[in-house]
């Protein structure tokens, strides 16, 4: 089993950043993915951004390119999720996930594991 825990979600103005973390425990796996997915009211899972622990490949959905960045620090077994210049569509409930192996995928039921979630709400 893995254990994921995210922080870092809060309220924002439209423009600002947060970083949100997630601290991986447990089981581990040698070529695994870790992602970020997020969830607005009445509406599907959607893929942000992932990162492939191997190579450190990255993948981000249109949307978010160039404003937010996916890391991860090895010893902490723990991946970031910076963003900046956030804006109001950004706001909803912020997901990691793991996927045992494999490539970056962006649907969620490709992965294994999921964190509790945290907010993100961006003020205008």
């Amino acid at each position: 089993q893995v254990q994921l825990v995210e922080s870092g979600g809060g309220l924002v103005q439209a423009g600002g950043s947060l970083r949100l973390s997630c601290a991986a425990s447990g089981r581990t796996f040698s070529s695994h993915v870790m992602a970020w997915f997020r969830q607005a009211p009445g509406k599907e899972r959607e893929f942000v951004a992932g990162i492939r622990w191997s190579d450190i490949a990255t993948y981000y959905t249109d949307s978010v390119k160039g404003r937010f960045t996916i890391s991860r620090d090895n010893a902490k077994n723990t991946v970031y999720l910076q963003m900046n210049s956030l804006k109001p569509e950004d706001t909803a409930v912020y997901y990691c996930a793991v996927r045992s192996n494999g490539w970056i995928a962006r649907n969620w039921r490709d992965y294994d594991y999921w964190g509790q979630g945290t907010q993100v709400t961006v003020s205008s």
